[in-house]
């Protein structure tokens, strides 16, 4: 289940050998990867093209860990159950590229997905607030989206919190649990920060497939999650 442990780590391929994806999905699953995250770029609502529905069907049958699709894509609604039937778990969406969110969360969620928003760096959280019953996961972009290798932005954290609040207060007042997911520059040296901010699902590309040894990177950010937790404790 996406949400059976409390903490994730999410891959991203697009860090990871393309010559090779069936293998590379093994492996980092096998080094301790909790989703894989497939982003999805079109060369139009972001300046790069990467991978469809066809790649996420053949990697399916690679693992059974939950395949965490994030569409950069306009318009999305077209795409969506394409990726359901090509075995995605969860698909999140960016809002400024559909004209109804709270349509494009229900399609989403009427093909068997989990459903998300995923917010840009300059993009306000305010849209959570009308929708906030069909929201399964919020992804905060920590860097601007379309290229991978990017640095974190540090005022991330500050959303991270706000993020972090408005959850809470959901589920304080009788609300499903919401993952927060972070992604964009995450690597062992600031994952402690931004678990401390509120996080709890964190997408790394080249900190993970840059690295020969995938488990120990895993595992090294496994110890500055707990760390994290200490200090928001």
């Amino acid at each position: 289940m996406p949400f059976s442990k409390p903490t994730r780590i999410a891959p991203s391929l697009l860090a990871a050998d393309f010559a090779r994806l069936g293998e590379e999905v093994k492996n980092v699953v096998d080094a301790g990867a909790d989703w894989i995250h497939f982003d999805v770029m079109d060369n139009h609502y972001v300046p790069n093209l990467t991978m469809g529905p066809m790649v996420c069907e053949a990697l399916r049958p690679h693992t059974k860990a939950p395949i965490d699709v994030h569409l950069m894509v306009e318009p999305v609604d077209a795409i969506i159950p394409q990726f359901a039937e090509a075995g995605a778990d969860i698909i999140t969406f960016h809002p400024e590229a559909t004209r109804h969110v709270d349509r494009t969360l229900s399609l989403i969620k009427e093909h068997g997905c989990l459903a998300g928003l995923v917010f840009n760096p300059a993009t306000p959280l305010d849209w959570l607030n009308y929708v906030m019953d069909k929201v399964d996961v919020v992804l905060l972009m920590s860097v601007n989206p379309g290229f991978g290798g990017q640095k974190f932005i540090p005022g991330t954290l500050d959303k991270v919190r706000q993020a972090r609040a408005k959850i809470d207060a959901w589920v304080a007042a009788g609300g499903h649990p919401i993952a927060l997911e972070v992604d964009g520059g995450i690597k062992v040296d600031n994952i402690a920060a931004i678990r401390a901010a509120g996080a709890d699902t964190f997408v790394a590309g080249s900190a993970i497939f840059g690295h020969p040894d995938y488990k120990a990177v895993i595992d090294a950010m496994r110890v500055e999650i707990i760390k994290g937790e200490s200090i928001s404790a």
